[in-house]
């Protein structure tokens, strides 16, 4: 759109009681000339099929905030996406509740790469929150963007992958892009701002509203081919991206885990339902390779793990911990060794990357 359109657009999308619906259909109604339904009067706004209310607010519309963005727009990397624009993203635009305008900042042209959603909890385990960081950085590798809501946890995680590695990823938010959330997240946006792609439809000051995230989610799997969870529980906002995405006709992928985690319950709830087990990222891309002209031999193969060098007794004690939560008593009736002997080695072992605590003062082998 022009600016003088994408101004008429704006001011519309800030009139209270404006739906997407209504300002799709007046935009398809009066366009190519946007900015004359602001010299109607009742009558014809009426007949164009708008209530008092809303006419209300057209006729005398609040253009503050519309300025505001419009100058935020002029800065460098800040774009405001219409609908009918070039670019916005075509997969976007084939959900049924398809946002009327975004708010991005930084790479516009990551809107037109294959995307992959990696989503999770958001109090993530270590274990969890290590492999969101290798899947990402694996499919970033293979060409694919990495796309999530910049969340604690594992979304913050799989953004950290693909910038880890020079990849592209795009962090799609619940608030105005003018406000950080969560706010420890705020190097991790400017790093994607200046390295990848911020993402909103939400108007600039929008603050982090409990309505705005799930709403926010549709747009997380509507931008992208599919979607990965790597962990959550069985009431996770993650498991709404996932049926979003299934309603979308989008590929659902799952990570499993432990029975005893309750972060991989939800997982496997949806690996119940249908989503495709994987353990690995080469996986994704085989599935995915079809659809998206992909090689798969072209996935980055990771290096073979040194092996750390361990005294027999500390390689007999790894020997006793397995892939599920066990407890340190339950370890020491296991190896009879004392508990100050136990905690010296199993720092060990965690400083070598091969065990990681678990909630309840437990250990798991990686």
């Amino acid at each position: 759109m022009q600016k003088d359109q994408l101004a008429s657009f704006l001011t519309l999308y800030h009139c209270f009681g404006i739906g997407r619906v209504s300002l799709i259909a007046l935009a398809k109604q009066f366009s190519p000339n946007f900015n004359q339904i602001f010299e109607l009067d009742r009558s014809k706004l009426k007949a164009a099929g708008l209530g008092n209310e809303q006419i209300d607010q057209v006729l005398n519309p609040d253009r503050s905030a519309v300025e505001q963005e419009l100058t935020w727009a002029e800065q460098p990397g800040n774009h405001i996406i219409c609908y009918d624009d070039d670019a916005y993203p075509p997969l976007l635009k084939e959900i049924s509740d398809y946002p009327p305008l975004l708010y991005c900042s930084g790479d516009i042209e990551l809107l037109k790469n294959p995307q992959v959603t990696i989503v999770g909890s958001r109090n993530c385990t270590p274990g969890g929150a290590r492999t969101a960081r290798d899947f990402a950085a694996t499919l970033a590798q293979a060409g694919l963007t990495i796309t999530s809501g910049m969340a604690a946890g594992i979304d913050s995680q799989a953004h950290l992958g693909a910038l880890s590695c020079g990849g592209n990823t795009v962090a799609v938010t619940g608030t105005g892009l003018d406000r950080i959330y969560p706010s420890q997240n705020k190097q991790l946006a400017y790093d994607i701002h200046e390295n990848g792609l911020l993402v909103s439809e939400f108007p600039l000051g929008t603050g982090p509203n409990s309505e705005n995230f799930p709403r926010r989610n549709r747009i997380i799997s509507g931008l992208s081919v599919a979607t990965l969870i790597v962990e959550a529980t069985r009431r996770s906002g993650s498991l709404i991206t996932a049926r979003q995405a299934v309603e979308q006709g989008r590929e659902v992928f799952a990570i499993p885990g432990s029975i005893h985690n309750p972060q991989a319950q939800g997982c496997h709830q949806l690996i119940r339902e249908g989503a495709r087990l994987v353990t690995q990222a080469s996986e994704i891309v085989e599935e995915l390779g079809s659809l998206l002209g992909f090689i798969a031999e072209h996935i980055p193969v990771p290096a073979e793990a040194t092996k750390s060098q361990l005294d027999p007794e500390s390689n007999d004690l790894l020997g006793t911990i397995g892939y599920d939560p066990v407890s340190t008593d339950e370890l020491v009736e296991r190896s009879g060794l004392t508990i100050d002997k136990l905690s010296s080695m199993l720092l060990l072992l965690e400083l070598n990357d091969l065990i990681e605590s678990a909630p309840g003062g437990c250990y798991v082998r990686i």
